[in-house]
């Protein structure tokens, strides 16, 4: 089965979370948006740890299981109609979620995420692992 992590998934994971990582462990392979490495980045930048978290992410990421992934036209495609469905429900999402849930649409995936605000988004058939 495939998962993608968000930011807050990935972070728990660095801490020890066992169901993480039990996730991570069990997977056939762990997809990374592009939005998550850069949020993970930018929170790097301004803790006091840099070096090491990057580290730690870069040998994550270099793991065969792992890969990050980029926006196509059809990832487009899954973000305007879940961007769309979200504002027509007044559902209050950031446009790295809305882009992390196209994502999870796009690759047959499912979500493991610590974020409630994915809990507001039921789009069909988009799968949350709301730990």
């Amino acid at each position: 089965m495939k998962y993608i992590l968000d930011t807050s998934a990935y972070s728990e994971l660095l801490r020890g979370h066992k169901k993480v990582a039990a996730i991570v462990t069990k997977s056939n392979e762990i997809l990374i948006p592009h939005v998550v490495i850069a949020e993970l980045k930018y929170g790097f930048r301004l803790g006091t740890k840099q070096f090491e978290n990057e580290r730690l992410l870069n040998r994550f990421v270099a793991s065969k299981k792992v890969r990050i992934i980029l926006p196509d036209n059809a990832t487009a495609d899954y973000f305007v109609d879940i961007a769309v469905y979200a504002r027509k429900k007044r559902i209050q999402l950031s446009s790295h979620d809305i882009w992390i849930a196209a994502f999870t649409q796009q690759y047959d995936a499912s979500l493991v995420t610590f974020d409630n605000d994915f809990t507001h988004l039921n789009h069909e058939g988009l799968r949350i692992a709301l730990l």
